[in-house]
């Protein structure tokens, strides 16, 4: 049976059409010419559909909850919105309720069944790895040719072994969006012997011309272009999302950034990612030296958790120096309080006393900025809160997307969150953030506690704060980019009768 791809769906979705259109027709003539008194259900029988189209129907029947395959949407991290295991079993439960309907039924779903695999547990990734084996011992077509997503995200004592790793992934021709989120047992005896497992083979296997989205995850303490080497032979030429993390970083290269050590920042890697246009990284400074060599032509939309804090060493610099121009959109997963007080209290003298280069400098046609809202009083200049601090001001900067602003609302003290109020209202200065349009709220709690479920302070907070922007002329969306007005706010408020409540 053919594989159908989301084209292939669109492609014939005209024919499917017609096709019910003129068995609507037929079915409306059968019932006409039988006696009222004599219809039945067999009478209303529609005639048989060739196997091409149950396929297709079956399909379509099995995306009731999401499409696993669509990533149009996810390169920006603003549209993130993480996939729940909940979700995934409820369309697993879906689907195997259709397949057992008829062994045809059977045969049509097994594409879809297998096409995104989520690896919860290690017994999972065991059993999927035998029935792949079990399938080629036995001559049968591999279901492993349908496998279009591997997601491995386990929690710690239950990590996936990484030959049952392997098992699938050579029975996994036609991957094309790959996900280790910390899930892949590491061990360097293991590694040392036998090499088919090491994590350099098993990036052998992913990085091939057909992947479209990789998370990666780095293990052990050997060198980033090290376990990075199967990407100098440049085969991910359709890679447009790549993330990139460590599960055990290296003790040294953390406490290098804090003693005034110097790493190594002269290694280059000629990795070529043509199609790259989101990048997600938590490495070390040391890694970012690395990835500054690394072409990458298209890159617009990047992510830094740093986990060494080094958004001024020189590694940070040296990459922001080489791909700075071409960003478009950038968050720091760092909050500006964290960053500072590192600074401040890092027993180096060179990181002392020594302000942070700005973003408006390093990335000059950014568009998009994402912080955390966890910022206090910057020590230096007590009447003013930037967003974060290395983004005091910004002369083309039209959005900036505020994280944790629940942990805020929920935490604050004082009756109208005067600290966040002033923070929320200091990027409302013209002079600083001039093309400023649109703040966005991403915390989806956030949104709970304005809309679900107010209360008379938070309410009293988004009202001042709305007035605000009223004022501005920028517009406050919530998580999901949904404009909030005065009239959205008492409307949420009208079932306890509050509305008239508020007055400033």
């Amino acid at each position: 049976m053919a594989i159908f791809h989301n084209n292939d769906v669109s492609s014939l979705s005209k024919r499917i059409d017609l096709w019910l259109h003129l068995a609507g027709k037929k079915a409306a003539k059968h019932i006409k010419r039988a006696p009222r008194q004599k219809q039945s259900i067999k009478s209303l029988r529609l005639p048989d559909i060739p196997a091409e189209i149950w396929g297709i129907v079956i399909y379509h029947a099995c995306l009731l909850y999401y499409d696993p395959l669509d990533t149009s949407n996810e390169l920006s991290f603003l549209d993130e919105s993480p996939l729940r295991l909940s979700t995934y079993r409820d369309s697993m439960k879906l689907k195997t309720t259709i397949a057992l309907v008829s062994k045809q039924w059977n045969a049509f779903v097994r594409i879809p069944l297998y096409e995104f695999v989520w690896i919860s547990r290690a017994g999972q990734a065991k059993a999927l790895a035998r029935t792949l084996l079990m399938e080629y011992v036995q001559g049968n077509r591999s279901s492993g040719e349908y496998i279009r997503r591997l997601h491995i995200e386990t929690p710690i004592l239950a990590r996936c072994s990484p030959v049952d790793l392997r098992t699938i992934l050579d029975h996994a021709p036609h991957l094309f969006i790959y996900s280790d989120h910390h899930s892949v047992q590491r061990s360097c005896f293991f590694d040392e012997s036998d090499p088919r497992y090491s994590p350099e083979e098993i990036l052998k296997l992913v990085a091939h011309p057909k992947m479209r989205r990789l998370s990666w995850t780095s293990y052990g303490d050997v060198p980033f272009h090290l376990r990075m080497s199967p990407l100098l032979k440049n085969l991910a030429t359709q890679l447009e999302y790549l993330e990139l993390s460590s599960c055990f970083p290296h003790i040294r290269t953390v406490f290098a950034g804090s003693s005034g050590q110097v790493g190594n920042f002269n290694t280059q890697m000629d990795v070529h990612l043509p199609s790259l246009r989101a990048l997600k990284v938590s490495l070390d400074n040391n890694t970012f030296s690395v990835l500054a060599s690394w072409i990458m032509p298209h890159l617009t939309n990047l992510s830094v958790l740093s986990s060494d804090f080094s958004y001024t060493g020189p590694g940070f610099a040296s990459f922001f120096e080489a791909h700075g121009a071409k960003i478009r959109q950038l968050e720091l997963g760092h909050c500006s309080t964290i960053v500072e007080e590192h600074y401040l209290t890092a027993p180096s003298a060179h990181l002392q006393n020594q302000p942070p280069k700005s973003l408006a400098e390093w990335c000059p046609n950014l568009r998009e900025f994402i912080c955390s809202a966890e910022a206090e009083w910057h020590w230096q200049a007590p009447d003013w809160i930037a967003p974060h601090i290395l983004l005091p001001s910004h002369p083309t900067l039209e959005l900036i997307g505020i994280r944790d602003l629940d942990a805020r609302l929920c935490n604050d003290p004082g009756e109208a969150y005067f600290p966040l109020y002033t923070q929320m209202c200091d990027l409302l200065q013209a002079d600083l953030f001039p093309s400023l349009r649109f703040i966005r709220d991403l915390s989806e709690h956030s949104h709970e506690l304005r809309i679900v479920k107010p209360s008379p302070k938070v309410m009293q907070f988004w009202m001042r704060l709305l007035e605000r922007c009223q004022e501005r002329g920028i517009w406050y969306e919530d998580y999901m980019g949904v404009n909030i007005t005065m009239h959205s706010l008492l409307r949420a408020n009208l079932p306890n009768n509050n509305a008239n409540r508020w007055h400033f």
